[in-house]
């Protein structure tokens, strides 16, 4: 009796792992998964099988406010995941909750064989303290191939925040950077639970734009990621370096600092474990006010940050270089990378004339002028975003691009300047502004202009996304009849232009200001502002 109850129990168990592993597509009814927290249920929209707001995290409540993600407790029964969990909180007025470690799962119906599917784990920007997955969903691009992943992981003071008394409770956690391992935490969910839905862990390609691309870069610097992912797209990334403006790296004992500070402007004093409790005690809304991604971004135009907001921090664990130190020693992710920025993209700095403005090049101030404004007649305000559009992001994402080529990594650099049709009479577009690539990276180029989408878009969008999704498929963007994007390559005056006038592959026509920002970095025109 007792050897046929022990035998019965193996086959139960064995029958259990079997449908935890099976591929999706290899079960009578595809949207019925079980990951390793429990059995979940789908629903079929638009072309693909999507999960939404699936636990990835136990609920960060409690005394679990600034701590590392802890495991999810299984559930019982099974668990529709149906719609997009809240937004994590943040200053913006949309459905948002403390309870936010939640991811979606899109992945396609028609597929051309049962093989595992590519896995895009897209990581949303917002200067770490705005974002959402709803804003962006993933089934245009499921539809042409692969799985879509999308993670929310906590902002602002909830998520980058280094309090001293968090050493004391836990001093073997990571501190401070509590939305960079939530990132990590939903990377190693989709290692341990992809293959449920028909993907492929070997095969996961991390992608992010402006905050969400220097989250990459985190990621392939980060020891703790290593081995979670196999290739890199970075859009405009804010790289948390010494010289970034969009993510300026800070240092532990800073932010603790700055922790401290910010307790003290709500009436919590000291450094021990009664004035973290009065922080947990205190209402999530209350700890967003006032940083919201433009008072952020305005307060590091002017060199003032937001009260209590840390942003990256080199904690000693995720992070533990910067880096510039991490990329010279050859000791990031050896991955295949994609990475660019747009035409008219974010620029961050501080300039009220035209003489302060060429000031910030140094002894190169003249020869900026003549590049940037030959005939002294550019408006200002054109002329300033420009300037800054270039140090900000543009030439960083070309240096970004030169570091992998020295590395041997496969690199491939872009510029997009692309412009929805509706919207090219407005004389503000002259170029693509700061996240406006997006939604033809993602095949839904509805979502900045609503109802006024023209065939011009569609086709951008169409080609994008190709390029995007190839470079998930094989780690190269070719294919198809598109035109070749070629690998970078530092010595060669070529880029591959996202236009107007469709896809360009050509010398740089921005080549001459950003050589001017090089030599600025590199001491040789002047000094780095």
């Amino acid at each position: 009796m007792h050897t046929a109850c022990h035998r019965g129990c193996s086959i139960a168990l064995a029958l259990v792992v079997a449908m935890t592993t099976m591929p999706l597509a290899a079960r009578a009814d595809p949207t019925d998964v079980t990951i390793d927290s429990g059995a979940i249920k789908g629903i079929v929209e638009d072309g693909v099988y999507s999960f939404k707001g699936i636990p990835y995290a136990a609920p960060p409540l409690g005394i679990l406010r600034w701590r590392v993600p802890q495991s999810v407790v299984a559930w019982e029964g099974v668990r529709l995941v149906d719609a997009f969990g809240p937004a994590c909180m943040q200053a913006d007025n949309i459905p948002r909750s403390e309870d936010c470690l939640t991811l979606n799962v899109w992945r396609p119906i028609a597929r051309a064989s049962n093989a595992p599917l590519p896995v895009m784990v897209w990581i949303y920007g917002g200067a770490l303290v705005h974002g959402n997955t709803a804003m962006y969903p993933g089934d245009a691009l499921a539809r042409q191939g692969v799985i879509v992943v999308s993670m929310n992981y906590r902002l602002g003071r909830l998520g980058f925040f280094a309090h001293p008394a968090l050493a004391k409770e836990a001093p073997d956690d990571v501190r401070g950077n509590f939305g960079y391992m939530d990132q990590l935490a939903a990377l190693e969910w989709v290692k341990r639970n992809i293959s449920a839905f028909g993907g492929d862990p070997d095969k996961v390609t991390i992608f992010g734009e402006s905050a969400g691309g220097g989250s990459v870069i985190a990621h392939m610097i980060s020891p703790l990621s290593r081995g979670l992912f196999h290739r890199a797209i970075l859009q405009s990334p804010g790289i948390p370096t010494a010289r970034a403006k969009v993510l300026p790296l800070t240092t532990l004992a800073d932010a603790e600092q700055r922790a401290i500070a910010y307790a003290g402007t709500l009436g919590v004093m000291g450094e021990g474990m009664d004035a973290l409790e009065a922080l947990r005690s205190l209402p999530a809304e209350k700890l967003v006010e006032g940083a919201s991604s433009g008072a952020v971004l305005a307060g590091l135009t002017v060199g003032k940050p937001v009260s209590g907001v840390s942003g990256a921090i080199l904690d000693g664990r995720f992070l533990s270089e910067t880096p510039e130190a991490a990329l010279s020693a050859g000791r990031q992710a050896m991955v295949a990378v994609m990475v660019g920025a747009n035409s008219r993209d974010l620029g961050i700095g501080a300039a009220e004339t035209k003489d302060d403005l060429f000031a910030l090049f140094g002894s190169g101030a003249a020869e900026a002028q003549s590049v940037y404004d030959p005939t002294g007649k550019e408006p200002f305000g054109e002329l300033k975003h420009q300037v800054l559009a270039d140090m900000t992001l543009v030439e960083p994402s070309r240096s970004f691009a030169d570091a992998m080529v020295r590395a041997d990594q496969p690199t491939w650099w872009y510029r997009f300047s692309y412009v929805a049709g509706s919207l090219r009479t407005d004389p503000i577009w002259t170029g693509t502004l700061h996240g406006f690539e997006i939604p033809y990276v993602f095949n839904i180029p509805s979502a900045h202009v609503s109802d006024k989408v023209t065939e011009g878009d569609e086709a951008m969008a169409a080609v994008t996304s190709a390029y995007w999704i190839a470079f998930a498929k094989s780690g190269d963007p070719n294919g198809g009849d598109r035109p070749m994007w070629p690998r970078h390559d530092p010595m060669v005056d070529r880029v591959i232009n996202f236009t107007n006038g469709g896809v360009v592959v050509g010398p740089d026509p921005l080549k001459r200001r950003l050589d001017l920002w090089q030599k600025v970095w590199s001491g040789e025109g002047g000094h780095a502002p």
